[in-house]
């Protein structure tokens, strides 16, 4: 059976990947989150020309002879009457300009003498003050849907007044582990024995693009506990199983997903690692089977699964951001597989990248895994690469 390549594995995907439902939810609980509609401004900001400086306020015209100081305005209370003719007002900050001024003059560029105030320098009519409505007027669009928020994100909703928004739902992501060679961080191991680091990685990786995780367990090798955690899976958008996709005597958890509804889009990828991939769905629910050894999980995670969660959260953006770098060392040439080599980018002061894969590839290694801030894209077939040429990389 010839293998998918990978571009027609995500475009299946993502045909079938919507956004989810919405809701709305209060700014202090939105970092993080994707708008699922624009954010207009519930007021005009600033509301007054208010001072940008602590100084004088004065009418330009004045300038050139001393004025007579004639009260204050501060943030929060501000000066009420208005400015004649020879006169100028203490102002700070952040404070309304009054009516009949015109500028304001920084308190470094005066001198003082009783309530008198010489303009010592003044470069232009006007200066200082910031306009009502300079940042953003009622019912400007602050935020467009489809923004991932951040903290500046969140400055400028609260600025307009806007205490609640609405965003997509985070969605929910059942995780099943398979294996009875697999037992929880913290166990006593046996020399047949190892420790289970997929379910953490998938809990973080979740977590950190936006998911809920529901970890279900640990299912033994025998049909019965794997129906019995399958039975688990409920109220969730993706249901990822690690483990048990291939063909061993062992793997059986496809099978049983077929009986108890799995419909399969495409088992295995022309890709190297993660080749075993399974997709489909399983009664509405996207499921991802991932193959066992971690860094293949991880990098069908990127390649995968990560874009499906992207798309139902209302992002443009379908993975991690692509780059190019210069290789350090020559590459061979590329296998039938589209390889997705774990890397290392440093880069230089003027923002030239240099990518390394110089290191074992295994798929069951996660120091690697863990060391790589990359992934180098080698092409189905590609032609030997040498030190020197541009590759694309993947920045994970």
């Amino acid at each position: 059976m010839a293998l998918l390549p990978v571009p027609e594995a995500l475009e299946t995907i993502l045909n079938r990947s919507h956004p989810i439902e919405t809701e709305i939810i209060s700014i202090h609980d939105a970092l993080g989150r994707v708008l699922a509609d624009d954010v207009r401004s519930q007021l005009t900001q600033p509301p007054f020309a208010a001072s940008a400086m602590d100084g004088y306020a004065v009418r330009f015209d004045d300038i050139g002879g001393p004025l007579t100081l004639i009260d204050e305005s501060q943030a929060g209370k501000s000066f009420d009457g208005s400015l004649s003719n020879g006169e100028a007002l203490r102002i700070f900050t952040g404070a309304p300009v009054p009516v009949g001024a015109d500028t304001v003059i920084m308190q470094e560029n005066t001198s003082f003498e009783g309530n008198q105030v010489t303009i010592n320098e003044c470069r232009a009519k006007g200066i200082n003050i910031r306009k009502i409505g300079e940042d953003f007027k009622k019912d400007d669009i602050l935020l467009k849907k489809g923004v991932k928020i951040t903290a500046r994100h969140i400055a400028v909703i609260a600025a307009g007044n806007v205490e609640k928004i609405c965003v997509y739902r985070k969605p929910k992501v059942a995780i099943l582990s398979t294996g009875d060679e697999l037992l929880d961080v913290g166990s006593e191991i046996s020399p047949d024995k190892i420790v289970n680091s997929n379910v953490p990685l998938f809990m973080a990786l979740i977590k950190e693009n936006g998911g809920i995780p529901v970890n279900i367990g640990t299912a033994r090798d025998t049909l019965d506990d794997v129906k019995a955690k399958i039975s688990k899976v409920k109220d969730v958008d993706i249901f990822v199983s690690i483990g048990g996709v291939s063909v061993g005597d062992y793997d059986i958890i496809k099978d049983v997903l077929k009986d108890a509804g799995l419909k399969v889009d495409f088992w295995k990828v022309a890709m190297q690692p993660g080749k075993p991939i399974v997709y489909g769905d399983f009664k509405g629910i996207h499921y991802f089977g991932m193959p066992g050894n971690p860094s293949s999980a991880y990098i069908c995670f990127v390649n995968f699964m990560l874009p499906a969660m992207n798309k139902m959260q209302g992002l443009g953006e379908y993975g991690y951001p692509i780059s190019h770098a210069i290789l350090d060392h020559d590459i061979k040439e590329g296998s039938g597989r589209m390889n997705f080599m774990r890397a290392i980018y440093t880069e230089n002061q003027d923002g030239i990248k240099t990518v390394s894969a110089n290191f074992s590839q295994s798929s069951a290694l996660l120091k690697t895994m863990s060391d790589a801030n990359c992934l180098l894209i080698r092409d189905v077939k590609a032609l030997p690469a040498k030190a020197g040429e541009l590759v694309k990389i993947v920045l994970i």
